[in-house]
């Protein structure tokens, strides 16, 4: 016999508590805890014909890219260590930055998450760079806007490196030829338009 008081929880085999009365009657219900990070079970999930589509979190960790992002921090350029400077701890008009962050397949310098506003720092060695052209393209695709600055602009001029990020975090930049260092997520899908 038990020594458990009438209408105390009692525990299922799993050692889910269950409501008072209901001891070993109910089955082992699965967790909506997804260790993948696909989220909770929806409703339709077993039915006959359903398919799933799972989007991958772009977040999601990758150790060899945690490791080449902690790289990258230790060995900054002198240009990327002056721009952090001015843009870690809230200090442009309260955004919150990130730097070296890995994003999707790629590692990106600064990040504002609020925003979804990406910051490069280039050397020479990305002048006219269809890796990173094809890497903007894709970081458009997933909702980032990116702003790209060559070193000795950030050397020469960083008061109005910072007030063109600025502008990009308010939304007061738009794509134009003048300006080819910005990259916006509508920008892409306007060009989509015009191939089709």
């Amino acid at each position: 016999m038990s020594n458990v008081a009438p209408g105390a929880p009692s525990s299922d085999p799993s050692g889910h508590l269950l409501p008072a009365g209901e001891k070993g009657a109910a089955d082992v219900a699965a967790s909506t805890f997804s260790p993948r990070g696909e989220g909770a079970r929806r409703a339709d999930e077993g039915a006959p014909g359903a398919t799933k589509i799972i989007k991958q979190d772009i977040r999601k960790h990758r150790p060899a890219k945690t490791g080449q992002a902690r790289q990258l921090r230790r060995n900054e350029t002198e240009e990327e260590y002056h721009l952090w400077n001015d843009l870690r701890a809230r200090r442009l008009n309260g955004y919150k930055f990130a730097r070296q962050v890995p994003l999707g397949p790629f590692v990106v310098d600064f990040l504002c998450r609020e925003e979804r506003l990406i910051v490069e720092v280039d050397g020479f060695q990305h002048a006219e760079s269809a890796t990173d052209q094809s890497r903007t393209e894709w970081l458009n695709a997933n909702g980032y806007s990116v702003l790209r600055f060559w070193n000795q602009e950030i050397s020469r001029e960083r008061r109005s490196v910072l007030e063109t990020v600025l502008a990009g975090l308010q939304g007061r930049l738009e794509f134009s030829s003048e300006l080819s260092s910005f990259y916006s997520p509508a920008e892409s899908t306007d060009k989509d338009r015009e191939r089709t």
